[in-house]
């Protein structure tokens, strides 16, 4: 079954998997008002990850996927990760005080982004709290609480859940991507937030299973996984999220943000991943 909001799109699954994809989308709401060249914005898409897993579903695979672009309000954070400098009036709710968080903040990739991975300013205005509030409700809200419903029934149909949050990074990070400037990426890098989200078992599976198909994998650097995985995993309830970070010269043209030649190859390997954790009962590992 598909449903879609204006801002997401969920399909139901039958498996304890679950797979999402927050920063995909690519529809840019009228109301952002952003400055920077859209070219250039569009940089910060995980461009074509929905297609790269759109065989999912038909194997019984919980699916969501953001159709807002992450810049627009990015909901792998957490709504306490406000930018206060973008705004005309003072937050009324909470705001982060953890150092890993102000880090990025400081990055200006918050909940809003105020700038892109190179440090160009993505406004030429200030925005409003309720400008803010109102992006929270209609893109964060809903998304959320699709993802937390997948992954309850999920464990409550199996007893267990897995979940993987779907992401994909440039080759070398950016000046303003990560505290890691002009690092060049491994093919993936798997993050549980130091084995926080995930049974340390299940992380190395899916680190073994990627390099016996000959790619390189880092496990938490330079992404341990961020709000998602944090929010909706419980390995001791045996409920375990990951995130997966792709390199995008696999699949994809940075640039022009056209496929390349690799990209069938890859979707066929993800799909092996995909097929590896419906195997998997992690209460056994």
């Amino acid at each position: 079954m598909t449903a879609m909001t204006e801002m997401i799109r969920t399909l139901a699954g039958t498996t304890p998997l679950v797979l999402d994809s927050p920063h995909s989308g690519t529809f840019y709401p009228e109301d952002f008002q952003h400055a920077c060249d859209l070219a250039v914005l569009r940089q910060a898409e995980d461009t074509h990850v929905e297609k790269l897993y759109d065989f999912a579903p038909a194997l019984g695979v919980a699916w969501i996927e953001a159709l807002f672009p992450r810049s627009y309000l990015d909901a792998n954070r957490n709504t306490t990760e406000i930018d206060t400098r973008l705004l005309d009036a003072p937050w009324p709710g909470p705001v982060a005080t953890d150092p890993a968080v102000l880090s990025k903040v400081r990055l200006g990739k918050g909940l809003i982004w105020r700038s892109t991975d190179t440090g160009l300013p993505i406004y030429q205005r200030q925005l409003g709290v309720a400008e803010v509030q109102e992006r929270i409700e209609r893109c964060w809200v809903p998304y959320h609480a699709a993802v937390a419903q997948a992954i309850d029934l999920a464990h409550a149909r199996h007893g267990y859940s897995l979940h993987v949050n779907c992401h994909s990074m440039p080759a070398v990070a950016s000046s303003h991507a990560t505290d890691f400037p002009g690092e060049a990426h491994a093919d993936f890098v798997v993050g549980n937030r130091d084995h926080s989200t995930s049974s340390p078992a299940l992380a190395e599976l899916v680190c073994e299973h990627l390099r016996d198909l000959g790619y390189s994998v880092a496990l938490n650097h330079p992404y341990k996984g961020v709000e998602l995985v944090r929010r909706y995993s419980h390995p001791a309830s045996h409920r375990h999220s990951l995130q997966l970070e792709i390199n995008r010269k696999l699949y994809m043209d940075e640039t022009t943000l056209a496929p390349s030649e690799g990209f069938d190859a890859l979707r066929a390997h993800l799909k092996t991943l995909v097929l590896r954790l419906l195997t998997v009962d992690p209460r056994r590992l």
